[in-house]
């Protein structure tokens, strides 16, 4: 996590949490600016913390939201150990994959996750004890996420089931450079239901990396991302999305939005990709409707209507001519035909 700045500051909003049109959305864009906005909730106003040191602007909340975050170009000695973390991470993934059948609980399928990742690749979990907004640990070594959990669901002793969708999503640790990729897995006969939204999620997220090339913007990433999934009847979650990634960062600049957001109120949306900048794709989609509601324990995220949802993930680099995945392995799904990358 970034370092703080011993001095705190404080703008009290005089918004409650209710009357904001997305809390969560709004969380994420004043922090790309270097402020936390307070979600707790209650009708007390809300509260914004800088996450290092006062921006530029002076405090002015205007002038900080106007700001374009600054991202991390990739040496091509990063982008190298980037291969090797994201590729464990991947292979992580290859080696669970037998495992997840009916009646292992998610809690065992985190344990043996733990093993390999320690034991076997020489890696560590990055979520195993990384801290929410709030400053909770996250308990596990992965996210397993079934049915409807959205994402960051904490491993438990519940037994997997025939027909359940799970999504399993690891970061690996190895030399100081962070890997992190998802998938989803039908357990057993899959339903004609959980089926479709596992494979237009795909879809999606592949035509978001498709987006990625010279001359286009974060924006075509959410644009391209959206059409998939409003043209299959379903919605895309807006309070998450993608980030930025490498050596010593787990969650870095910028915030990938897989929803079209205007340039005009969210700066970031207009930036042109540049070789060198990493981050990840990880479309999150409701088979109902996008909202969502945060369940007590400080993570898991659920569909508020108790539909299904799917997640992929992918790391990549932005390369001269496009993209590349970095996150693939002997086992790892193929992509689409259409895909320029083929493995």
């Amino acid at each position: 996590m970034r370092s703080r700045s011993s001095v705190f500051y404080e703008i009290s909003l005089g918004v409650s949490r209710a009357s904001l049109p997305c809390p969560r959305l709004w969380c994420t864009m004043l922090a790309n600016s270097g402020f936390q906005y307070d979600l707790r909730r209650g009708k007390r106003p809300g509260v914004l913390r800088p996450f290092s040191s006062l921006p530029a602007s002076g405090g002015n909340l205007k002038m900080a939201k106007e700001q374009i975050p600054s991202i991390h170009i990739c040496t091509p000695e990063e982008i190298e150990g980037q291969r090797t973390a994201c590729r464990l991470a991947s292979e992580l993934l290859d080696y669970i994959t037998p495992y997840v059948e009916p009646g292992i609980t998610t809690l065992e399928l985190d344990n043996l996750i733990h093993r390999y990742t320690v034991d076997v690749q020489k890696c560590r979990p990055a979520d195993l004890g990384y801290p929410n907004a709030a400053g909770v640990p996250f308990p596990a070594a992965s996210c397993i996420s079934v049915n409807n959990v959205v994402c960051h669901g904490i491993p438990s002793d519940k037994k997997l089931k025939k027909g359940d969708i799970v999504n399993i999503d690891v970061t690996s640790i190895w030399n100081d450079f962070y890997g992190d990729t998802s998938r989803m897995f039908l357990v057993g006969k899959p339903t004609i239901a959980g089926e479709r939204l596992a494979r237009v999620t795909y879809e999606c997220m592949w035509r978001g990396i498709e987006a990625v090339k010279p001359g286009n913007t974060f924006r075509d990433i959410a644009v391209a991302c959206d059409k998939v999934v409003s043209d299959a009847g379903y919605s895309t979650v807006r309070e998450y999305g993608g980030h930025g990634i490498g050596k010593g960062v787990f969650h870095g600049e910028p915030w990938v939005s897989h929803y079209p957001l205007s340039p005009k109120d969210f700066p970031p949306a207009g930036i042109v990709f540049e070789p060198g900048m990493m981050f990840t794709i990880e479309p999150m989609v409701n088979a109902g409707r996008r909202h969502i509601l945060d369940l007590g324990d400080g993570w898991t995220v659920v569909t508020k209507d108790h539909s299904l949802s799917a997640q992929w993930e992918h790391t990549l680099v932005v390369t001269e001519t496009g993209y590349e995945v970095l996150t693939h392995s002997d086992g790892c799904p193929k992509p689409p035909e259409w895909a320029t990358q083929k493995w």
